[in-house]
């Protein structure tokens, strides 16, 4: 007989406002020790160094992670000019240096070539994998690697304000973005270099910052009940699919992973829609024809 696995059977989303020096991971165990919940994860990895919206799956809720992962998210960075790293943030080492220095118009008229449907080589120091290996493993043991570029879609890419050599700028993107290839690859195209100095990321998908808890307070809070007026509804994760209200019938027969009746109005055939009953989440699908056919069923 299986082992039951330890922790409560809690389903919704808890924003954490990850401080800088944290894992990713690290910010998911804390969450899962503090509420003791049964099974967690995490919408987007922010680096180590980064800070920001962090968005925390807790059981059920783990099968709409894709959605939001797919999200437009925004990232407000500081790129530092004149000096290249092996990492591409502050973290590494200084590999290369310049004395040029671009104007303010010349850095405003470089950005567009960053914006829309671009290709992207991730930093070496990243968590793509090679040959079945994280980058960063490989980085690590002084191996330079050729990493193949990947398509990106950035929505805008603005100078928000400079000091000297420190350059704030804003992003939106979609998913996969790397900042730091960014501020590498605008560095290179301004012929100063450059890398990222401080990294925040503003929103992701639907969750923004005030939508949860700080590390000081996820600390205070741990194990007290208190923390579970900050958990949000599975649903907002599903915020950019339409909702379908399920039948009665149709509701039973989608917990049961088949195709299921739901009332439908202006919702073109073969979207992907979620279906709800009594405002609850049931399964998110493909809708034909009066139906959705379920390719995940929540257990709520």
């Amino acid at each position: 007989m299986a082992r039951r696995k330890k922790g409560r059977d809690i389903s919704g989303w808890l924003v954490v406002d990850k401080p800088a020096g944290v894992t990713s991971t690290s910010v998911v165990n804390k969450v899962r020790w503090a509420l003791d919940a049964r099974k967690a994860g995490h919408a987007g990895t922010l680096d180590p160094t980064a800070t920001g919206v962090l968005a925390i799956a807790l059981g059920e809720a783990t099968k709409t992670v894709p959605y939001v992962t797919d999200a437009m998210k925004a990232y407000r960075f500081t790129m530092r000019l004149g000096a290249a790293t092996n990492t591409d943030d502050t973290e590494g080492e200084i590999i290369a240096t310049s004395d040029t220095r671009p104007t303010d118009a010349q850095i405003i008229a470089a950005l567009p070539a960053f914006t829309g449907d671009i290709e992207q080589v991730p930093p070496q120091f990243s968590a793509v994998k090679v040959d079945g290996e994280r980058a960063y493993a490989r980085a690590r043991d002084g191996e330079e690697m050729e990493l193949k570029s990947r398509p990106l879609f950035v929505e805008s890419l603005e100078m928000i304000s400079r000091d000297g050599d420190l350059l704030v700028l804003e992003m939106v993107c979609g998913k996969g973005g790397y900042v730091r290839s960014i501020a590498r690859d605008l560095g290179v195209a301004l012929g100063c270099l450059g890398h990222v100095d401080h990294l925040r990321r503003i929103w992701s998908g639907p969750f923004e910052p005030s939508d949860g808890v700080d590390w000081s307070t996820l600390e205070t809070l741990a194990r007290d009940p208190k923390l579970d007026d900050y958990i949000h509804p599975l649903s907002v994760g599903l915020q950019d699919l339409d909702e379908l209200p399920a039948t009665p019938e149709g509701a039973v027969r989608l917990r049961n992973g088949n195709p299921g009746m739901v009332i439908a109005s202006g919702v073109e055939y073969g979207a992907e829609c979620w279906a709800s009953y009594e405002g609850k989440p049931v399964a998110v699908g493909i809708y034909k024809a009066g139906e959705l056919h379920p390719s995940r069923v929540f257990n709520l």
